[in-house]
């Protein structure tokens, strides 16, 4: 896992932005910098006047993602349906920042809340057709699944201890011996396929929308090549009924991918709980409901 940012994440600040901007690229010091709505854990972002963003990395686990994206997202936007950001400016350290960061073309539309979506069930077909299309993106030389990708696109057995660990906390909270199930199938449904591109972090956060439709997916900070099974745990975090049977025919994949993606979102929402289950009740309702989903899911499918 990525280390928690430091304290200092809070350092980062329009003021920063601007001294960053007026020595790198002063051709855009007269532009105001504004944060955005909604900002991300991993980086922070700043509007830079009405058409570009500032993205900068708030600790150095986060870094390799910068030059992940500078290379690759140029090659890979061509074929897909919707935007993805467009690098325009490659910052490096410098004013006290220790961390190279970026200028991108503003994306247009907002994160996709369900209220901003029109018809989740083509929503969910809109999203498939992405991840197939990311899919069909040439891979080769792409970056292999790994640390860089807080190992999406491996096998979710990196994160097997993790997982018992959380199973063991949570016993008598969650029905573990179901879950425990979930998560053998996962480890069992060994994957053998080519290598093709994933996104690593498929979430409404992720995802933007305008006019109800999905108009652009930014953060590719964990994309690489490997096994795109990670891809479809949004079948479980966002989608439900209809729409998740719509996800699942529109975007395919088999048997074996469904039973990893199931171990993926059964991991990640083990582990919040864990965290969260004495502490924050809002939080911990959106996992138990999130493993409830998964294990009906399993039970249905496998």
């Amino acid at each position: 896992m990525v280390p928690t940012p430091p304290d200092g994440r809070a350092g980062i600040d329009a003021a920063l932005v601007k001294r960053l901007i007026a020595a790198q690229f002063p051709r855009w010091s007269g532009l105001p910098v504004t944060p955005v709505e909604v900002d991300g854990w991993d980086n922070r972002t700043y509007r830079l006047g009405d058409s570009m963003t500032v993205r900068l990395p708030t600790a150095a686990g986060y870094v390799p993602a910068v030059a992940k994206e500078n290379r690759w997202l140029p090659r890979l936007a061509p074929p897909l349906p919707v935007a993805v950001p467009t690098v325009l400016g490659q910052g490096v350290p410098g004013e006290g920042y220790p961390f190279p960061w970026s200028v991108r073309r503003w994306l247009r539309g907002a994160t996709a809340q369900p209220e901003r979506v029109g018809d989740m069930s083509r929503f969910a077909v809109e999203v498939a057709e992405f991840l197939l299309a990311l899919q069909r993106c040439d891979a080769t030389d792409g970056p292999a699944a790994g640390e860089h990708s807080a190992y999406r696109g491996a096998p979710p057995a990196h994160y097997d201890e993790e997982t018992r660990r959380c199973l063991a906390a949570l016993k008598g909270r969650v029905d573990t011996d179901r879950a425990a199930d979930v998560w053998e199938a996962a480890l069992d449904a060994e994957w053998h396929g080519a290598p093709v591109w994933f996104h690593g972090d498929i979430s409404s956060g992720n995802l933007l929308v305008a006019d109800g439709k999905l108009t652009a997916v930014i953060d590719f900070g964990t994309a690489g090549v490997g096994d795109p099974a990670c891809d479809l745990v949004i079948a479980w975090t966002m989608f439900s009924g209809d729409s998740r049977a719509a996800f699942r025919r529109a975007v395919g994949q088999d048997d074996g991918a469904w039973a990893r993606a199931r171990g993926w979102a059964l991991w990640k929402a083990l582990l919040v709980l864990s965290q969260n289950v004495d502490t924050n009740e809002e939080v911990a309702a959106v996992h138990r409901q999130v493993i409830g989903e998964v294990l009906a899911d399993h039970d249905h499918f496998a």
